[in-house]
C-alpha cells in the first residue's frame, strides 16, 4: 500500500505514481502479493488509521494484521490516532536493525495488554492482538538505498533488480 502524503516526514523524492510503480515491479513475482491504491486515491495525508478502517470495512471479520518494524512500533503513540490500530487489526512487529531504543511508556502498556506469543489468536479474531516476530535481520533501508544513488553508488542486492533499473532510467533519488 503505497503512500500517498506521509504524515512523518517531508514530501518524498520520488513521485507517488513513481513509488507505487516500484513497488509493483518489486512485488511482480512474488504470489500473494497485491499492490493496493488506496492511498494514492485518498486526498491529504495517508493516515494508517484511515487506511485500516477502510480495510475493515471490506474484510468484515476476518482478521488484517498490520506489520511494523520495531523501530515504528516503538513510536507508535505519535501516529495520527493510534490507539485505534490494534482495534482495527492485529500488529505483526519484526525486529529490525536500529530499533535498540526502548517503546514508549504508552506503546509499552499497549503491548502488556494485547501481547500474545502465539500466532494463532491473529487467525482466530479479527484483530487485537500483538505478535513480536523475530526475522533475520538484514540492514536494509530505503534512506540508505536513496543515499548510495543520490552519490552515484550502486544499490545493487538491497533491492529487486527491476526496481533498481527503474530507478536509473526514470533518474529517481539523484540531487
Amino acid at each position: 500500500m503505497p503512500c500517498r502524503q506521509p504524515p512523518h516526514r517531508g514530501t518524498p523524492a520520488a513521485s507517488a505514481r513513481d513509488r507505487c510503480n516500484m513497488l509493483r515491479l518489486a512485488l511482480a513475482e512474488q504470489r500473494g502479493f497485491v499492490v493496493d491504491e488506496r492511498e494514492l486515491r485518498r486526498a491529504g495525508p495517508s493516515y494508517m488509521v484511515d487506511s485500516l478502517s477502510s480495510l475493515r470495512a471490506e474484510a468484515g471479520r476476518r482478521p488484517l494484521c498490520l506489520l511494523l518494524g520495531m523501530d515504528a512500533f516503538n513510536s507508535l503513540e505519535t501516529w495520527h490516532r493510534w490507539e485505534r490500530l490494534v482495534e482495527l487489526a492485529h500488529l505483526v512487529v519484526v525486529d529490525r536493525p536500529g530499533a535498540d531504543c526502548a517503546p514508549s511508556p504508552a506503546v509499552a502498556d499497549l503491548l502488556a495488554r494485547c501481547r500474545v506469543s502465539d500466532p494463532r489468536p491473529l487467525r482466530q479474531r479479527p484483530a487485537g492482538c500483538i505478535l513480536l516476530q523475530t526475522v533475520t535481520r538484514l540492514e536494509i533501508s530505503a534512506s540508505r538505498i536513496r543515499e548510495l544513488v543520490r552519490k552515484g553508488l550502486s544499490p545493487r542486492y538491497l533491492l529487486p533488480e527491476k526496481v533498481l533499473e527503474y530507478i536509473w532510467r526514470e533518474g529517481l533519488y539523484r540531487s
